[in-house]
């Protein structure tokens, strides 16, 4: 069998309906991993929808308990074919955020697939059920075209936390290495740039929350009777986080701004427009690092946003100074930041420009990732990518938005390689979320013959790779 044939398969098995019937019965699980009574859902996903399809083609199920979240375990499934070929580690999360059922669209439901035009609406449709259920039958198609085997060795690792930020993740990879060692990492998450263009992209921005406060009194004072002799800490704490980001969202804290964008990096992004597309907001020109072109400002620079600001009663506000004042703000990140020393930067900075009352409070971070571009690996797969859909496929340094790939780049020391299967309108996080069904159909024929090709040429290539990364090689 060749290549070609067996992503005709699988594109049959595709128009048949059978993945939207598999998509249907996962997104009907309400696997909301912010709800602590959702325990019996997170599991049941992973007992009744993933572990059987993969016990069919041979895997080994390794269950693994979260020390750190109990209501979201995790599952590692293994198939060793031959000591002697490439092994690929693969991830997916199955579970999801709220629900959100009171504020969906007239006609839809979060827990049942309803299909209109080309859209498929449900929970997890787009994050990450379907993209996750795209690689599972992708693997399917190749075990059954080989009779029984795929012609690589595979592990899949499954958690049910990611929306929650991937508690235990971390400290899994690094107590089970030897469990989920791999040769190259393949997964799907996140959007690709638009929803006409393939995309691979090669790691994710950093991601770092904080927060700002001012504490100057016990209560809040009478505005006529104490207005204009004591200091107001919303009016401080507003001009605080102008010194931070100015009134065209540039970053003006020097120790954290993004290093310069590299000839390797403009190159790529110069070949991305982003946003234009239907169902994308309306960007303003203006906004965001000076000198930089959009695509280079959304994956190639640092951002700072202010997430919510509170001071006073905003639903019930008084005559009244309030004592204290807080915002919740956030620094998206790329590689060669210095995120972990955040919290002296800010303070350093804010004393410099006037405000010394000003707390700083870490609250989570995640470091950003970036595989080399030059990577042997990385044109491999844009000629895969190419040759299934007959587009050129996008090459993305990281993705603007954050995945816990640090645990598999940095921990696991291994390549990263994520091709999404969704897009940016997706409503992915809000209401009304749902996958492409052509966006699924393709993803599935370039993850067939991609893996099909891992199959063949997979010791070939991740040599080239290895070679690539020693240094007497470059």
């Amino acid at each position: 069998m060749t290549a070609e044939q067996v992503s005709e398969q699988a594109a049959a098995w595709f128009d048949r309906g059978e993945f939207r019937e598999v998509l249907a019965r996962r997104v009907a699980m309400a696997t909301e991993s912010q709800r602590s009574d959702r325990q019996a859902q997170l599991r049941a996903y992973l007992h009744q929808e993933i572990a059987p399809s993969l016990v069919e083609m041979g895997f080994t199920l390794h269950w693994l308990e979260n020390a750190e979240a109990a209501h979201c375990p995790f599952l590692v499934a293994r198939r060793r074919e031959n000591d002697a070929l490439p092994t690929m580690l693969c991830y997916g999360h199955g579970d999801v955020v709220f629900g959100d059922d009171e504020n969906w669209r007239s006609g839809l439901t979060p827990w049942q697939l309803s299909e209109e035009g080309d859209r498929w609406y449900g929970r997890g449709s787009a994050d990450n059920k379907g993209q996750h259920s795209v690689n599972i039958a992708a693997l399917q198609q190749i075990f059954h075209a080989r009779g029984g085997h795929l012609g690589f060795n595979c592990t899949l690792l499954f958690e049910m936390g990611e929306e929650i930020s991937s508690p235990g993740l971390a400290a899994l990879c690094q107590q089970h290495g030897e469990l989920l060692q791999a040769d190259l990492f393949i997964a799907s998450d996140g959007p690709r740039v638009n929803a006409e263009r393939p995309t691979l992209f090669l790691g994710s921005r950093g991601c770092v929350n904080f927060q700002l406060s001012i504490n100057a009194r016990d209560n809040a004072c009478h505005s006529g009777n104490w207005g204009g002799l004591l200091s107001n800490p919303a009016t401080q704490l507003a001009n605080a986080i102008a010194s931070l980001v100015n009134q065209q969202g540039q970053l003006q804290v020097t120790a954290l701004k993004a290093p310069s964008v590299s000839a390797a990096v403009r190159d790529i992004l110069s070949d991305i427009i982003v946003a234009g597309n239907p169902g994308d907001p309306q960007t303003d020109i203006t906004w965001g690092e000076a000198g930089l072109s959009q695509s280079e400002r959304l994956y190639a620079a640092n951002t700072l946003e202010v997430l919510s600001m509170v001071a006073g009663n905003p639903q019930r506000p008084m005559n009244a100074i309030p004592p204290t004042a807080t915002a919740v703000c956030q620094l998206r990140f790329v590689v060669g930041t210095d995120w972990q020393n955040l919290v002296s930067h800010l303070q350093a900075h804010l004393v410099a420009h006037g405000f010394p009352q000003v707390e700083v409070t870490f609250l989570r971070g995640s470091p950003a990732t970036r595989l080399d571009p030059t990577d042997p690996l990385v044109d491999w797969t844009l000629a895969i990518m190419a040759e299934s859909s007959g587009k050129k496929p996008a090459l993305l340094p990281n993705l603007g938005g954050s995945l816990p790939n640090d645990v598999f780049a940095d921990i696991l020391g291994l390549p990263t390689l994520w091709i999404p299967h969704s897009y940016p309108a997706c409503g992915q996080h809000g209401v009304n979320e749902h996958m492409l069904k052509s966006i699924a159909r393709e993803g599935l024929l370039i993850m067939t013959r991609l893996l099909w090709q891992l199959g063949e040429q997979g010791n070939a290539i991740v040599a080239r790779h290895r070679a690539h990364r020693t240094p007497e090689a470059k």
